[in-house]
């Protein structure tokens, strides 16, 4: 709020971090924060009275300013707020220089949590001061030899294996412990993902994929000094875990009563914990013409409207018309726009890299539309001029510039006058309007059209004269259709159940090494935004469709759960509802157009199934499900190939080299694949007898 005089305000915030000892070497940490005061509002002329009338905050009696301080600190799970009274003497009051300093003495903290801290005035008369402040943990060596609570410590590591990331637990014989991990989010409480308790050693098996920078972990400090520093708490204490910066972020603390638990968030920095966060964000559309970031951490990002004119291949900035904007992960955003236009897309970025693009109003306003930007400003006079935006940046329309809508300009002014134009943004001095160009695209249309049918004519005689090189011509002609269309493969659509991640990788190895050869391959893995559009039911029979009126193959990928699923199918007629964990995916959504093909014996030619080596044997396979060529893989790699291109497979020496080069690409996919998984629970006690 606006102050009315004179008022006291915090400049500056500056913390020291030290040790408040009991007894030697028995020590906690504690953080002292000074504020360091100004005033706003002092009179510019010297001769004016210091404190007017009208002043809220007014001098007391002994000629001292008096203001109310608010101090907040926040740390994961906790928080405290401290007011208090602070009071200038008039003395100290100078215009340009400090006022002085007041020392908050003092927070005990949590070693290895990140506390933010807040200063502000109650009421405010300017935007709070803030400041984070990291503490540290046991590993440094100010403190080790300080905290007694720092010598016994858990064990913990990281070690990588593959694509998956172990944490191993060392605990100490009697010592029982809790292990978890949680989302750090900086808008409302955090989140908890994975809890255990543990009472020995242990090994964690986690996916490197879930590495993100708000992954944190929390580990114990100190328990909290009161009654509960006698008794039990006293003589066990409270250990820190040392934690071993790798990628996984996690919270340990022993299960004693009042244990105090310290954060830390190691992987803020970590590339690969900001690549995946963002390959996991989304824009998501709020009609009308709002739209949302959403992550699972908050990011520092900005967005920016951009122009996609269609069939382009870049975006083109509408900054600085439209400056960017602050994004706030999870939070609705609405640009200043009058209008919704399908070429207006959304670009989001980060350390001034692109990181997201979407067209976030194409599919609710129609296809990208060929318009044309004007740029209206209001000069001197009500003077105004018009220029179009374009990618060599703004074309005055009346002028002889080689550009189209400088060569339409009058025309263009004409449609902005008669209400043509859409209104997109009106600011203080400059609108933005988007004018169509399709009318004067038909006009070009049209001669051209009447060009080609006036070639089309003298062709045509001359085709009359020349009958005989005119049949060498058709044959050659058709030659090279069939050529062409060997070239560009025969369409095939993977059929295939979602057991897990790791099949899902054999998956996509397979799909990728055939998408190789010439075949035009078809995955649900590849059709994300189409499956979430149509519905796996709507995406398969299109596919299916798709793939039968060109000649094509349909291929099942049989697993124990696709199995499964196609001999519940067969024994109730509809796909299970109480399949494998995972199953209710394409696959599933398929069996009520696929199976009837085999029972109703028009499978053969249409249809290949396959199973792969030492995940399902082929006899596992239902028998009605034989109808169609069935092959293991690797092992007949060569016929499946075959079957896969019908007649224009090659000979049997390319379809072995073919054979050894999908093979290579999945090798890899299908170890890992074969590899039994990591039991995450712990070890049960052995039986003493």
């Amino acid at each position: 709020m606006p102050a009315p005089g004179p008022v006291l305000v915090p400049a500056r915030l500056q913390t020291e971090l030290v040790l408040r000892c009991y007894q030697e070497q028995d020590c906690d940490l504690c953080l002292r924060v000074a504020i360091h005061l100004a005033v706003h509002g002092l009179p510019e002329g010297p001769d004016q009275d210091l404190y007017g009338t009208d002043a809220e905050l007014k001098p007391e009696e002994n000629g001292s300013l008096q203001a109310q301080v608010v101090l907040y600190f926040r740390a994961y799970a906790a928080s405290r707020c401290v007011l208090m009274e602070v009071q200038v003497p008039a003395a100290l009051v100078h215009p340009g220089r400090p006022a002085g300093s007041v020392v908050f003495e003092c927070l005990e903290v949590a070693l290895g949590a990140e506390v933010r801290i807040w200063a502000y005035t109650q009421p405010r008369y300017q935007k709070e001061l803030n400041l984070t402040q990291q503490l540290p943990d046991c590993r440094s060596l100010e403190v080790r030899d300080s905290i007694e609570n720092c010598k016994a410590l858990p064990w913990l590591d990281v070690a990588t294996d593959g694509e998956d990331v172990l944490l191993h637990v060392d605990i100490s014989e009697g010592q029982r412990v809790g292990l978890s991990l949680y989302w750090n989010q900086s808008q409302g409480p955090t989140r908890p993902w994975w809890h255990q308790n543990l009472t020995g050693p242990q090994t964690i098996s986690l996916n490197h994929t879930d590495l993100v920078p708000c992954l944190c972990v929390q580990t114990p400090g100190h328990p909290r000094r009161g009654c509960s520093r006698q008794g039990a708490n006293r003589a066990t204490g409270a250990s820190l875990a040392r934690v071993t910066l790798g990628p996984v972020s996690f919270q340990v603390w022993p299960l004693e009563p009042d244990s105090v638990r310290t954060s830390l968030c190691p992987f803020r920095e970590d590339p690969r914990a900001h690549r995946n966060l963002w390959h996991g964000a989304r824009l998501r559309l709020l009609p009308p013409q709002s739209w949302r970031l959403e992550a699972r951490c908050p990011m520092p990002a900005e967005a920016s409207l951009c122009w996609q004119p269609p069939g382009g291949d870049t975006c083109q900035p509408l900054t600085p018309l439209l400056p960017r904007e602050n994004v706030t992960v999870n939070k609705a955003l609405e640009f200043p726009l009058l209008n919704g236009h399908p070429n207006l897309c959304v670009q989001v970025h980060s350390a001034e890299k692109l990181q997201l693009q979407d067209c976030l109003w194409a599919d609710s306003l129609r296809p990208p539309r060929d318009d044309v930007l004007l740029l209206e400003v209001q000069g001197a006079r009500e003077n105004r001029s018009f220029c179009a935006l374009e990618p060599g940046g703004c074309t005055p329309v009346l002028s002889r510039a080689p550009t189209r809508a400088a060569r339409l300009g009058e025309q263009l002014l004409r449609d902005l006058h008669s209400g043509q134009c859409l209104k997109l943004w009106d600011g203080d001095l400059e609108t933005l309007w988007a004018c169509p160009m399709d009318k004067y695209m038909h006009q070009r249309w049209v001669l051209l059209w009447l060009a080609g049918l006036l070639l089309a004519a003298v062709l045509f005689l001359l085709l009359l004269l020349q009958k005989g090189r005119v049949k060498g011509w058709l044959r050659l002609l058709q030659e090279d259709i069939r050529a062409g269309a060997a070239a560009r493969g025969r369409r095939a659509l993977l059929l295939h159940a979602a057991d897990d991640a790791a099949f899902e990788r054999l998956v996509g190895a397979l799909a990728s090494a055939l998408g190789r050869l010439p075949l035009r391959v078809a995955v649900d893995l590849w059709s994300g935004r189409e499956l979430g559009a149509l519905g796996p039911a709507a995406w398969v029979h299109a596919q299916r469709r798709l793939a039968m009126q060109e000649g094509g193959v349909v291929v099942l990928l049989f697993s124990p759960a696709a199995a499964a699923l196609c001999r519940e199918w067969l024994q109730d007629g509809a796909p299970g509802a109480h399949g494998p964990p995972g199953t209710h995916d394409a696959f599933a959504a398929s069996l009520s157009c696929v199976l009837p093909d085999f029972l109703q014996g028009r499978a053969a030619g249409r249809y290949v199934s396959a199973c792969f080596d030492g995940l399902l044997p082929p006899a596992a396979v239902p028998a009605p499900l034989h109808a169609a060529p069935l092959f293991s893989l690797p092992a007949q790699l060569p016929e499946f190939l075959g079957a896969l291109q019908g007649r224009d497979a090659p000979g049997p020496a390319r379809l072995r080299e073919s054979a050894r080069q999908v093979a290579r690409a999945l090798r890899p996919a299908l170890e890992r694949c074969s590899r039994p998984p990591p039991d995450p629970s712990p070890a049960a006690p052995a039986d003493p007898e």
